[in-house]
């Protein structure tokens, strides 16, 4: 099982709370290892009122809270029986788990938070293996050679025709193995 991410509707206005809630049941229950990540999806914008510049967060899809976990019974049941919680996107009801968000949708979303699918701290890392999900080397499996954050790319070596070949890649382009 991989960790994957889902969204969960939640009463509107309760966003935070329910990320509050979730991340302290994630702490309190010892639930790291199956729930990674919380996010409220959000954008800042410029606004100009009165000849005044201001800059104002707004919520890109109130009502909803996206959550980086493993789909485990346990981690489901926690998620969707938080207080705030109105049940997952994806899914059927009637105990069906959802279907998670596909790689592009959750780096379009998260790109414009200024935020990575992929957790840099853990995953990218000189050694770690890592999956290339998008491009001419798509689903092939190396190790991270080389990391460049200023320009969001990594060196991986990859298996080319038996040889060991180094390509380079965009970070939104892998998934960490």
């Amino acid at each position: 099982m991989k960790k994957e991410w889902y969204v969960v509707n939640t009463i509107s206005g309760h966003e935070y709370k329910v990320k509050e809630k979730l991340e302290n049941r994630i702490n309190s229950m010892d639930l790291g290892a199956n729930i990674f990540r919380v996010v409220v999806p959000e954008q800042k914008e410029i606004e100009y009122k009165d000849g005044v510049k201001k800059e104002k967060v707004k919520k890109m899809f109130p009502g909803y809270v996206l959550v980086e976990m493993i789909m485990s019974d346990e981690a489901w049941f926690i998620v969707r029986n938080t207080q705030g919680v109105t049940g997952f996107i994806g899914s059927s009801g009637k105990g069906a788990k959802p279907i998670p968000l596909l790689p592009q949708e959750v780096d379009r979303v998260l790109g414009a938070m200024g935020m990575s699918r992929i957790d840099i701290s853990k995953d990218i890392q000189v050694g770690n293996k890592v999956k290339i999900m998008d491009g001419p080397f798509k689903d092939m499996i190396g190790k991270i050679a080389e990391v460049n954050m200023k320009e969001q790319k990594l060196i991986v070596m990859v298996d080319l025709f038996g040889q060991e070949t180094s390509v380079e890649v965009e970070i939104s382009q892998v998934e960490g193995m």
